[in-house]
């Protein structure tokens, strides 16, 4: 055995002596180069595999915006015939408003200007709305406002025509349209929403026994059909509607926003010189 890889190494002395040792270098560079470069490339391979693998596939198209969620969830409510105020309604009314508002307001469903217009709080109450939405130091545009209920409940639906024809929704009125104006409020992220009236406090505030023993009171909002990304607070006062019948009610209504406005570190600008 000694003899025959003593003639082995003889024989590979003479190879490298005859040959070019330059060349044989550089050949053996090449091969070793070669060899590195498959181990680096199937590496390569594998790592690509374990990406994909273990990655989420790329969506071919990008989400939709905000912008056009909420006018496709406005489509819907134009279409919706889901309750019986769907077949007597003129218009349904979604909402309107800055879609990035920071502020909402809430009531509970369209008049008969809205019913008419396809907007939400554009007669009398609508108006009294604006001015306490500029007491408050914001503009109509610059809040968001919708209701509970998106189109017009009557009570007697054959005379849509007829003036003092409004009623509150029923409780399976709300309960079909509740998940338009949760969508909503979950697409705009507002910070705060205001519930104006019993019927919009006694739906979005939890175990809200009365109007008047939750209004004036922040409260942290909870959605049942759509999932908030952040908290929100939500305070519950009279809707216009009902300062306008009762305007001795008007002062409590301020106190009431007085508290949001503290809360939200705002200050009316009716209250902005005060002391200087």
């Amino acid at each position: 055995m000694k003899e025959e890889l003593k003639a082995l190494a003889e024989d590979l002395k003479k190879f490298i002596s005859s040959a070019d040792e330059e060349d044989f270098i550089l050949k053996a560079a090449a091969k070793q180069k070669k060899a590195a470069f498959n181990i680096s490339k199937s590496q390569s391979a594998e790592e690509e595999q374990d990406i994909a693998m273990s990655s989420p596939a790329k969506k071919q198209t990008a989400p939709q915006d905000k912008k056009t969620e909420l006018e496709n969830l406005a489509k819907e409510v134009l279409a919706c015939k889901r309750c019986a105020l769907g077949a007597t309604r003129i218009k349904a009314v979604p909402g309107e408003g800055n879609i990035n508002a920071k502020l909402m307001f809430v009531g509970e469903g369209p008049g008969y200007e809205e019913d008419r217009q396809g907007r939400p709080f554009v007669g009398k109450a609508g108006q009294l709305l604006d001015k306490i939405i500029l007491a408050m130091g914001f503009s109509r545009e610059a809040v968001f406002i919708a209701n509970m209920v998106k189109c017009h409940p009557m009570i007697d639906p054959r005379d849509p025509e007829k003036r003092s024809n409004d009623r509150p929704p029923e409780p399976d009125e709300i309960a079909v349209c509740r998940k338009y104006v949760e969508r909503q409020i979950a697409l705009i992220q507002p910070d705060y929403v205001v519930a104006l009236g019993g019927v919009a406090a006694k739906s979005l505030i939890k175990n809200a026994p009365s109007l008047s023993a939750i209004r004036g009171k922040i409260y942290d909002l909870e959605l049942n059909y759509a999932e908030l990304k952040k908290p929100v607070k939500i305070l519950a006062t009279y809707h216009p509607a009902a300062l306008l019948r009762n305007p001795g009610w008007k002062k409590n209504a301020w106190a009431d926003l007085k508290v949001l406005l503290k809360d939200m570190g705002v200050t009316p600008p009716s209250e902005q010189n005060k002391g200087v």
